[in-house]
């Protein structure tokens, strides 16, 4: 699986409709109408997410591999 950064993973998501509720530090967190899920995204300049989280928060907004 190809590994992303937190910014990276952010812009994918403003795309697919998720919009930017807060920023609770280092953490950004997204919402999308019609959904009850919160996605929280770890941003820490341009390092790379864990694998886990990275497959956690695409499960949620429902990414698929081939498009990050």
């Amino acid at each position: 699986m190809k590994s992303i950064s937190g910014k990276d993973l952010c812009k994918i998501l403003e795309k697919k409709g998720w919009e930017l509720k807060n920023i609770h530090g280092s953490h950004h967190v997204y919402i999308k109408a019609g959904r009850k899920e919160r996605i929280s995204v770890s941003v820490h300049g341009n390092r790379d997410l864990k694998i886990g989280m990275l497959k956690a928060i695409m499960k949620i907004a429902e990414i698929d591999e081939s498009e990050l």
